[in-house]
């Protein structure tokens, strides 16, 4: 088999079980480990999957630039945002993620709220201005384009004075194995502080989300309250995760 045909068969298998064991493929094609190791790094390196300790994953499409990923999985995460709206209380203090999940949580806020939400999203901010009962405060820091979130030194020590009662995390990645993933070491480590200030921690996860994996962990799956999805409940890492509250959208 030439390595060309070797990687439409790994691109395939990987489709269609979710994850790649490279000892097992090696097996079944009666070839060196090694071999199928190094067409995953080169697949890794041309954006077809993500690396994971002996294997592979999909790599999520929620990785993809700002401006494509508001085109990604539109109704899903609407929906997702709406099942995540409803758990913000009155009166709660709230840290929201940016992202286009957690914009589409600002459409879903009903017009009589009255709380407070903390971002480092602009564009969530932006979103809220014309919220009418909706108290509003940004943290500053070095805007992050790729995501179009603050991020670094500033960002950080700023979350820390903040103390809330929810926190709704974005993530590009849910699997039971390689955690709550995202596709930029800074960016996860935000999303850990931010975790961090917030007595609980629901995750946003449209369905592109579930099985996927990003380079950088942001938090184990246990250290989660929750996770929100449109998912069907039958999906494999859904199953694998059936100690972690799943709420379906």
């Amino acid at each position: 088999m030439l390595a060309a045909e070797r990687r439409d068969y790994l691109l395939a298998r990987l489709q269609a079980d979710g994850k790649l064991v490279a000892k097992d493929v090696a097996a079944e094609l009666g070839i060196a480990e090694d071999s199928i190791r190094r067409d995953l790094r080169e697949m890794a390196a041309a954006g077809l999957c993500q690396r994971v300790y002996g294997g592979a994953l999909p790599i999520s499409p929620a990785a993809a630039d700002y401006a494509t990923r508001t085109t990604v999985a539109a109704a899903g995460k609407e929906r997702v945002a709406r099942a995540a709206a409803a758990l913000i209380r009155p009166g709660a203090t709230v840290l929201l993620d940016g992202g286009t999940t957690a914009l589409a949580v600002t459409a879903a806020l009903p017009a009589d709220l009255e709380a407070t939400i903390v971002t480092h999203s602009p564009t969530v901010a932006s979103a809220l201005v014309s919220h009418p009962s909706v108290e509003v405060y940004i943290l500053g820091g070095r805007l992050f384009k790729h995501s179009a979130v603050t991020s670094g030194a500033a960002t950080a020590e700023a979350a820390r004075r903040v103390t809330a009662d929810l926190f709704l995390l974005g993530v590009t990645g849910v699997h039971h194995e390689a955690g709550l993933t995202t596709g930029d070491a800074d960016e996860a480590a935000m999303k850990r502080t931010l975790a961090s200030r917030a007595a609980d921690t629901f995750v946003l996860a449209s369905s592109e989300k579930i099985g996927a994996a990003s380079p950088f962990e942001v938090l184990p799956v246990t250290d989660v309250s929750g996770i929100i999805t449109d998912a069907a409940p039958t999906h494999p890492v859904l199953i694998e995760l059936q100690q972690t509250p799943i709420l379906y959208a």
